[in-house]
């Protein structure tokens, strides 16, 4: 259960952060906490057994910014920067060292942080596209929302929407999601040359049937209403496992995707939790607009998808040494 210390409000991300505080509390490395916001979100994480920050930061703005929040840091590893830049490149370099789990942003701009998890050296990358997940959490609607990918890829092609779709649905399994139904977006439901985005949907869900995209029931193109909304799939004679029942959706760029999460967040009261994938470890991607829930459920988001890839890395080798036995 929770604890006590828990925020009110957001059931499906109390159930969330429920959920991750039956794992193992993960390592993170924080990337210049060094205001009120993203230090106490690290602190409030710990508090809740969720992750173990390492703030990386100058020492004296780590101290000014706890002093004025009235947090106590003191039992916090403290590795010490120069500036943002240096802030990113070690928290980064944790990362490198095997030290940490996840590394969540700070007080820095998110693209001090994701050009050292991109650097050529010394970055993070493996062979999938890097790509932003948005947990929603949308008053009223049953299930969280993925909605992918708002924050990273501007203009994704088709092979970028392959990694950004798997990047989702790898997602929605480690949160527990028993069926991953994943809606690939456009402004209409038919596929039409005039509408680009058409065209890449009815391919993206064909890669699926042929085994490129794995672990979720795929449809497109779908309009929103006919994705989310069970009778209006029905008033378009939709006959999908999908329509009507997404519980991940698959923007055609980042504007679309913005545009959509802000619109949910502002004119709907949905929170927003963020977080990036794609890279070695999660990466805690959160705004300073966020609230404290948000930047907790995104903890508790990188804390099921650091157990979900250890328990893979085990069944990995697991295999591996059932093998060499056979041999």
């Amino acid at each position: 259960m929770p604890n006590e210390s828990a925020p009110v409000g957001g059931e499906k991300y109390r159930r969330l952060i429920a959920a991750a505080q039956s794992q193992t509390r993960i390592k993170v490395a924080v990337a210049h906490p060094c205001d009120d916001v993203s230090l106490r979100g690290a602190t409030e994480a710990h508090k809740l057994g969720l992750i173990e920050p390492i703030l990386v930061a100058p020492r004296q703005k780590i101290c000014n910014a706890a002093n004025q929040a009235d947090l106590d840091v003191s039992g916090f590893e403290l590795v010490e920067s120069a500036h943002s830049h240096d802030s990113a490149a070690k928290a980064v370099g944790l990362v490198t060292a095997g030290r940490v789990e996840a590394l969540m942003k700070g007080s820095l701009h998110t693209d001090e942080l994701m050009a050292a998890v991109v650097a050529r050296e010394g970055g993070i990358r493996t062979e999938r596209r890097i790509s932003h997940c948005f947990i929603m959490d949308v008053p009223g609607h049953q299930e969280p929302l993925i909605i992918t990918d708002a924050a990273v890829n501007i203009a994704p092609d088709l092979d970028a929407k392959v990694d950004i779709i798997q990047n989702a649905v790898d997602l929605a399994h480690a949160m527990g999601a028993a069926d991953v139904r994943v809606a690939i977006l456009s402004a209409m439901e038919t596929v039409t040359a005039k509408v680009p985005s058409t065209i890449e949907a009815a391919a993206l869900c064909k890669m699926a049937d042929r085994g490129q995209i794995t672990g979720a029931l795929l449809d497109g193109p779908l309009a929103l209403d006919n994705a989310i909304s069970p009778e209006a799939a029905a008033i378009k004679k939709i006959v999908s496992p999908v329509a009507g029942r997404a519980n991940v959706l698959v923007v055609p760029d980042l504007e679309a995707g913005n545009m959509l999460a802000k619109s949910l967040s502002f004119l709907a009261n949905a929170d927003a939790a963020g977080i990036v994938l794609g890279a070695r470890v999660p990466v805690i991607l959160t705004s300073r607009a966020d609230s404290l829930l948000s930047r907790l459920a995104s903890c508790a988001v990188a804390v099921m998808v650091a157990a979900a890839r250890r328990k893979s890395a085990a069944h990995s080798a697991g295999r591996t040494e059932h093998g060499e036995r056979l041999a």
